[in-house]
């Protein structure tokens, strides 16, 4: 009898304990759902695609052969992410490339978001010419950026006048 009432105890004692495990087991992976849901949204943003630059001391000059723009660095979002394929060696790919661009004055600013569509068609043109193993590459990836910058402005000046757009950022860029 003595060794029965021994048993129940650890056996008790071993599903406290077991019970004990679960609940750590459960806090800490409910910690690392909560912890990836904040890196991600940090990572997605609140959806606005439009930032501003307000503090001078934080404007950077472009190295451009042109002489210096004056103007607060404004950045202009494109509506959706560039989504194209590319040849590859074995097979196509598919990449995704979201894109920001820096201006300098609210003007040209205005005049950026006013031309958008003919943007976004001139980026899609050069994007869709590139190759996966360019895009590998971070001199490739560069390269297409200078590329994006140059037809850009060159779109630019036929419309407005001016070239508008001081870089051509890429914020994210996926290739499957």
């Amino acid at each position: 009898m003595a060794d029965e009432n021994e048993e129940q105890q650890e056996q008790q004692a071993d599903g406290g304990a077991k019970k004990k495990k679960l609940l750590l087991f459960g806090g800490l992976g409910a910690g690392v759902i909560i912890i990836i849901a904040v890196v991600v949204w940090l990572f997605t943003g609140d959806g606005d695609t439009t930032a501003t630059a307000t503090d001078s001391s934080n404007v950077v000059e472009a190295d451009t052969s042109e002489a210096p723009q004056v103007g607060n660095a404004l950045y202009v979002g494109m509506p959706r992410p560039f989504v194209f394929i590319v040849p590859g060696d074995a097979r196509e790919r598919t990449v995704q490339i979201k894109v920001q661009l820096m201006v300098r004055g609210e003007d040209n600013e205005e005049l950026t978001k006013r031309h958008i569509p003919l943007i976004e068609g001139t980026l899609h043109q050069v994007f869709s010419s590139s190759t996966a193993e360019e895009l590998k590459t971070v001199e490739g990836k560069e390269k297409l950026r200078e590329l994006a910058l140059r037809e850009v402005q060159s779109a630019l000046e036929k419309v407005a006048g001016k070239g508008l757009v001081e870089q051509v950022l890429f914020t994210s860029m996926v290739m499957q």
